[in-house]
């Protein structure tokens, strides 16, 4: 992840069935009129949609967190990388995805040629309304925003690891509920190798996503198409928040709306803040919007203070001690249950 120094819509109510409570959300709908019609005759209400908590397992999510780490920094080129990418296919197959392994030579910033394979799990591959959810599992070369052993990768606890865990979880729980939707789970390689502020003359934002880069050119089927994209990028710190960025304002706001609501339902709005922010230089979804015209949005942490990243991005603090299993819930019961919605309302 590179960092970066109206029209009324249409909303029912949402009614979310928790453990011993019930929830509503009631939101206005004003439809825009002509003079000629009465006022009254300009509201209208749409139907009620229930949503139920999902399941999500914040112990498994962690676990997940916790094996990535294990196998050290997940750089593209390396033993390390080749483990972890082996260990991600194994567990999507596990739970019943079928798997594509999308395999690509890519130049870097530096020149050097990376091996990289973006990973994509399908789950009823067949059904054209589809939904895609991804995430990168590289983690950064070198430490870049580091005063020690800064030319040394990190492991990617947050940055990587988080986004992949929450995946798996999903993955696992889509498994069992056996929801009727296409869904799609990718994990994008070569995120984060991109060109440090401090090496050379900068030339591209583009030196940074590069699975996502290669997949949104060369889908992993001719013509891919989805209804929307959800990225997952850092979404597992303690007390995380995430704002409304600017690409995802963009290309998808409907898609916005949509999540940051069904968050707010389920009481996540201490991390699904009602916030904007413009701190996103180039992201995953960047891509997936730009070229394969999905609209896309991205789940990113940001922090209002410093109005950038979390103090320990691309340092070697993010490790396991950054990870809260609160948080990885409160992102992976919000996606999961944007999912299961979603198939309600296609039924």
């Amino acid at each position: 992840m590179k960092l970066k120094t109206k029209k009324k819509e249409r909303v029912g109510v949402l009614k979310v069935r928790c453990p011993r409570i019930v929830l509503l959300l009631s939101l206005a709908l004003f439809a825009c009129s002509d003079a000629t019609e009465r006022k009254d005759d300009a509201k209208k209400s749409t139907p009620v949609v229930a949503i139920e908590r999902p399941e999500f397992n914040e112990d498994s999510a962690y676990s997940f967190v916790e094996k990535q780490v294990s196998f050290g920094p997940r750089v593209p080129n390396t033993k390390a990388h080749k483990a972890a990418g082996k260990y991600l296919t194994n567990k999507l197959k596990q739970y019943g995805f079928n798997v594509i392994e999308q395999p690509a030579k890519v130049k870097a910033y530096n020149r050097s040629t990376l091996s990289i394979t973006n990973i994509i799990g399908e789950y009823l591959p067949d059904l054209k309304n589809r939904i895609l959810l991804f995430a990168h599992w590289d983690s950064r070369h070198l430490a870049d925003h580091d005063s020690i052993d800064a030319d040394l990768p990190i492991l990617g606890a947050n940055d990587g690891g988080s986004g992949v865990a929450v995946l798996l979880e999903i993955a696992r729980q889509i498994q069992i509920a056996q929801p009727t939707i296409g869904l799609d789970i990718v994990f994008f390689d070569g995120e984060d190798y991109g060109q440090p502020s401090n090496v050379g003359q900068y030339s591209s934002m583009d030196s940074w996503c590069l699975g996502s880069q290669y997949w949104s050119n060369n889908p992993h089927r001719p013509n891919y198409r989805a209804n929307f994209g959800i990225l997952l990028d850092m979404v597992g710190a303690k007390n995380a928040y995430f704002t409304k960025e600017a690409y995802s304002r963009k290309y998808a706001p409907h898609v916005l709306e949509k999540v940051w609501s069904i968050a707010a339902v389920l009481g996540h709005q201490n991390h699904f803040v009602f916030n904007e922010s413009e701190h996103v230089g180039v992201d995953d979804h960047v891509y997936v919007n730009k070229i394969r015209g999905i609209p896309s949005i991205d789940i990113i942490q940001y922090d209002p203070n410093t109005k950038a990243f979390a103090p320990h991005w691309h340092t070697h603090q993010d490790n396991m001690e950054v990870i809260d299993k609160h948080t990885l819930a409160a992102v992976g019961e919000t996606v999961l249950a944007t999912v299961l919605q979603e198939a309600k309302l296609l039924q």
